[in-house]
């Protein structure tokens, strides 16, 4: 009797092979006379080569289907193992960005989201404009996510300045990448959304996905990677030049920023408004400008801009 081992990468065991291996179970229907024993995240598979063969096939369109859709059910699991050829999925939208995890469709919701999109597919670099809560940095990660599964880039780079926000970096307890941690949590927070913990954690890992402070790219190029510069307002005229110019071959660079909530020290310019009047003829360089109809967070998050923005212009 002849044996072959498949082990998985980068996927969760228990997402794969479901609760108490029923996905396994399953699967064993369609392979009677195979012997199938999953342990870890390793399966074991003992029979003739032929049917071998026709497993490995199978389970393998059955990781590329969970890879790009983070679910498997019962029907998919139907369809994979019996179809002649790869299942595609009725959940079929222009409008998807990527399947997050439990199945979740993530997409662009509104016309500015919908624009980033657009013009994303047309321009190497993009500034994203806007009040908070209107999906700039989501839509930003959504889309790197989307370059990375269909391998248009290699890697994927998010990055904010490292500025206080009324608190005090030596301050705050841990070490370095503890004191960093929170400024960064809108990233990690997106990223969950669209990746499996296990993935999310072994691309940390090997360095697929960066996450790091805007100092830490000083000195670098950026090749073949999606890079991302959140809470960009509160970058300098310095650092922004810094930032723009480590733009590698086939690289992607987008831009988020909320010139309203700008947390620099009382006389230090934001780099933002300077970049987009410095950079507004330059082509393959596009900009989206969203308002408070862009807002996709709590009904009173757009009440508070409006109520702001009448105090700022009395």
């Amino acid at each position: 009797m002849n044996e072959r081992i498949i082990e998985l990468e980068e996927i969760s065991p228990k997402d794969l092979f479901g609760t108490n291996n029923y996905n396994i179970e399953l699967i064993k229907n369609y392979f009677p006379k195979l012997k199938i024993v999953a342990r870890g995240n390793k399966i074991k598979i003992f029979g003739e080569p032929v049917l071998l063969d026709e497993f490995e096939k199978r389970f393998a369109m059955l990781t590329k289907y969970f890879n790009r859709y983070n679910e498997l059910d019962e029907n998919s699991i139907e369809r994979l193992m019996t179809s002649d050829t790869e299942h595609k999925s009725s959940k079929k939208s222009t409008d998807i960005l990527v399947h997050g995890i439990q199945g979740r469709l993530i997409k662009a919701k509104t016309v500015n989201q919908r624009k980033m999109v657009d013009l994303m597919q047309k321009n190497d670099m993009l500034f994203a404009i806007g009040p908070a809560g209107t999906g700039k940095t989501y839509t930003s990660v959504a889309l790197a996510v989307k370059a990375l599964k269909e391998k248009q880039v290699r890697k994927i780079i998010l990055t904010r300045p490292a500025v206080e926000s009324g608190e005090k970096l030596g301050f705050l307890p841990g070490d370095l990448k503890e004191k960093l941690d929170p400024y960064m949590q809108p990233l990690y927070d997106a990223l969950r959304d669209m990746i499996p913990f296990e993935k999310l954690e072994s691309y940390i890992e090997k360095g697929i996905i960066q996450i790091a402070p805007l100092a830490f790219m000083r000195g670098r190029t950026l090749d073949s990677a999606f890079v991302i510069l959140d809470e960009a307002q509160n970058t300098t005229n310095s650092q922004m030049k810094m930032f723009l110019t480590r733009m590698g071959k086939h690289a992607k660079f987008i831009i988020t920023a909320d010139p309203g909530q700008i947390d620099l020290p009382p006389r230090v310019k934001s780099g933002i408004n300077d970049a987009l009047l410095t950079l507004k003829d330059i082509e393959g360089i596009a900009v989206v400008q969203f308002d408070d109809k862009d807002v996709i967070r709590h009904k009173l998050v757009k009440k508070i801009i409006n109520a702001y923005k009448s105090k700022e212009s009395e």
